[in-house]
């Protein structure tokens, strides 16, 4: 047997041996993400605001070199998610906290294909506020601020530890949404 040959006959062999009729390719898809029954219980961490958090979520200190008195994150850590909350006491100052809500939102127009603005009024509470909801690759899908107009505001934003993908990430954004949602509407002033 000539050299040729004998590499024919070893590349032959490999190729028989390394086929595995059983191969299946897999298709590209996501993963499934079981998420927990919906409850809230009540939260008051002396803070001069309260509200009602997810059962599977937990509120931590704001840690950031920029944080400030009241400032919390409420981590829902199967998810990747928190809700990063600030907190300024309002003394005629409120236009420049409103405004400076507005800009930082509108700061993720460029991956956005919308922002939907909802007006949130609690008269019995004397909450009031703005929610945006804000659609396509942004990093946060939703953000708020509420206020009483005198004394309290609170900004809010809803940020997921991920690569903003809206077609992967859409379970969870639509599963964290109506928790924000709740956080706002049973939000109340100590």
């Amino acid at each position: 047997m000539n050299r040729i040959s004998q590499i024919l006959v070893i590349f032959l062999i490999v190729l028989f041996v390394s086929c595995d009729n059983r191969y299946t390719p897999k298709p590209r898809a996501y993963f499934r993400i079981d998420f927990p029954e919906k409850s809230y219980v009540p939260y008051n961490g002396q803070l001069p605001y309260s509200f009602e958090i997810p059962a599977y979520s937990v509120v931590k200190p704001d840690s950031s070199q920029f944080a400030e008195p009241y400032w919390v994150n409420v981590v829902v850590p199967a998810n990747k998610a928190e809700i990063h909350l600030s907190y300024k006491p309002v003394s005629d100052n409120l236009y420049v906290f409103t405004e400076e809500s507005r800009e930082l939102t509108y700061k993720h127009a460029q991956k956005a294909s919308a922002i939907e603005e909802r007006l949130f009024i609690n008269n019995g509470q004397r909450v009031y506020g703005t929610i945006y909801l804000i659609s396509g690759n942004a990093a946060s899908p939703i953000q708020f601020y509420l206020t009483d107009s005198t004394r309290h505001f609170l900004r809010g934003a809803l940020y997921i530890s991920d690569i903003p993908n809206v077609d992967s990430l859409r379970p969870v954004i639509d599963f964290l949404i109506p928790d924000v949602i709740h956080m706002i509407e049973t939000t109340t002033w100590n």
